[in-house]
């Protein structure tokens, strides 16, 4: 029995709200020293202005800056079909365009989206210390269900609880490992995850995903105060 089996009546968040949440702002030091030049780099890029417009571009703006991006993760996978790494960026931009643009087109993202990060599994499952795991866990709880789309909570928590079981002291995997539980009416445990999140150590290079990151926790956390 899994906890949404157990869990209290909630309505599942609406889309496009949702969405804006299942990006991860995420790639270790040691990750881009262990990658090739041709592809640290272009994969650090794709990370900076992830954050720049997740935490500092209006939201208004932002659709079409997403829509920018995606369409350079697409140019670099056509030239590194086989880089897990990419996969992964680009299936985070891509669920992130769907929440900041919403509509029809949306579930066409996600989906896509879902492409994007069962292929990076498929490459390599402990590529960025399995953070495919998380983003393709949230968006099996974020999304709606059949038969509007592929929504699934057994499938979120197993995914999940496997990116945890990878990196267990990850903000993000924290983050939304806290926010799964607290959609599933687990409060408490939702809390102590989240608590353990804001004592994840920092990410060198990405001040600005961290600082952004944390600012969600907390204000999660008052949420559950409330």
């Amino acid at each position: 029995m899994t906890r949404h089996d157990r869990k209290r009546p909630t309505m599942r968040r609406h889309l496009t709200a949702a969405l804006l949440a299942t990006s991860l702002a995420w790639l270790p030091a040691t990750g881009l020293l262990a990658m090739e030049a041709d592809i640290a780099e272009p994969l650090a890029h794709l990370q900076e202005r992830w954050a720049e417009i997740r935490y500092e571009l209006p939201e208004k703006q932002q659709a079409d800056a997403y829509a920018a991006l995606a369409a350079e993760a697409d140019r670099l996978l056509e030239a590194h079909p086989d880089a897990a790494e990419l996969h992964v960026w680009a299936g985070i931009v891509r669920s992130t365009q769907a929440g900041a643009s919403g509509g029809l087109g949306a579930l066409k993202l996600v989906k896509q989206a879902r492409v994007d990060l069962e292929t990076a599994l498929a490459l390599d499952p402990l590529a960025l210390d399995g953070s495919a795991y998380t983003s393709l866990g949230v968006l099996y709880y974020q999304v709606p269900g059949w038969p509007v789309a592929f929504g699934d909570d057994d499938k979120a928590e197993w995914h999940l609880q496997r990116a945890l079981s990878i990196n267990p002291e990850g903000l993000d995997s924290l983050y939304f490992w806290g926010d799964y539980l607290h959609e599933q009416g687990f409060d408490a445990e939702a809390r102590r995850a989240l608590e353990k999140a804001l004592q994840a150590p920092p990410r060198p290079g990405r001040e600005l995903a961290d600082t952004g990151r944390r600012e969600e926790v907390r204000r999660l956390l008052d949420q559950l105060k409330e």
